[in-house]
């Protein structure tokens, strides 16, 4: 199927979002002209999946592969509560699944998988059967530093496969990990998700290897809808190599708004020059996880 063919519906959606290929005059030098609606043509790797029990009736494997495909998505890195959903993904369609190995199961949620028993033999054993890139996304809602032996044994796993943690938080987590491991592999879920664009700037910076995926900033991103945010130019111009897009499917609404979430993603690409947009797009992502992305992948499994 051709891309022009492929792209038709986002193209439309985002004309209904009044797309604008602007970028703001300090860096209009440093980055040349806004790639527009040339967007579309590029695939696209969405960094931030999640495939959770109660979208497995609504949207079944094949629909989220369809989904994918009608929003130019060659490529997808999920995690999900429990585990078996990213399986099921991963086995229906290997070749656009990476999959990460998320700690929730049964009574462990997001507020309490620290605390549970048997965690650390639960990830080690699922890490031996199945592929994960990563583990995560986790939250670190409140730091206990009681939890330093568990998170010590994460880092083990990690490092031991060269995997990344996915890891929800704010900034100060974040540097907990790295003061326990500075060689840990972290990718910042949402960008820190309400952190201000400056304390992002600021961790993104104290941490040369800190990754991030912007799945649920695209409105900070957009800013007043005529220019994208300054603060978040900033992060995007001098941090390119280090972000990915995503869009955070954790409860079924975002699946039903999945098309709509992804043109949000394409209309902040839009305005950003050819080079830039293609890294954050996917080519960061084809780096980060050794893979091959392509519209080619696009209708395949």
């Amino acid at each position: 199927m051709k891309a022009t063919a492929m792209f038709k519906v986002v193209s439309v959606l985002c004309l209904l979002f009044g797309t604008q290929l602007s970028i703001d005059a300090g860096h209009a030098d440093e980055a040349g002209a806004p790639i527009g609606d040339a967007v579309n043509d590029l695939p696209l790797f969405d960094a931030h999946m999640h495939y959770k029990e109660p979208a497995w009736d609504q949207y079944p494997v094949q629909s989220v592969v369809e989904l994918m495909d009608l929003n130019g998505v060659a490529m997808a890195l999920v995690s999900s509560t429990p585990d078996e959903g990213t399986i099921r993904l991963w086995e229906y369609a290997p070749n656009r699944i990476v999959p990460e190995l998320r700690p929730y199961h049964g009574a462990a949620g997001s507020s309490n998988w620290t605390k549970m028993k048997g965690m650390e033999d639960y990830l080690t054993g699922r890490l031996k059967t199945y592929p994960h890139q990563g583990i995560g996304e986790f939250h670190i809602h409140r730091l206990d530093t009681a939890d330093e032996p568990l998170f010590r044994k994460i880092i083990e796993m990690a490092r031991e496969r060269d995997i990344y943690l996915h890891v929800h938080s704010g900034p100060e987590p974040v540097r907990w990990l790295y003061g326990l491991d500075p060689q840990v592999k972290i990718i910042w879920a949402h960008a820190g998700l309400s952190t201000p664009a400056d304390r992002v700037y600021a961790l993104m910076e104290e941490f040369p290897a800190l990754l991030a995926d912007t799945s649920l900033r695209e409105h900070d991103i957009l800013g007043d809808g005529e220019n994208l945010d300054p603060q978040w130019l900033e992060i995007i111009f001098d941090f390119q190599d280090r972000l990915m897009i995503g869009s955070d499917t954790w409860i079924n609404s975002q699946w039903d708004n999945y098309s709509r979430i992804m043109a949000s993603n394409r209309l902040w690409l839009s305005r950003l020059p050819r080079p830039v947009a293609e890294k954050i797009a996917f080519r960061n992502a084809q780096r980060f996880f050794d893979r091959d992305i392509s519209v080619e992948q696009i209708g395949s499994r």
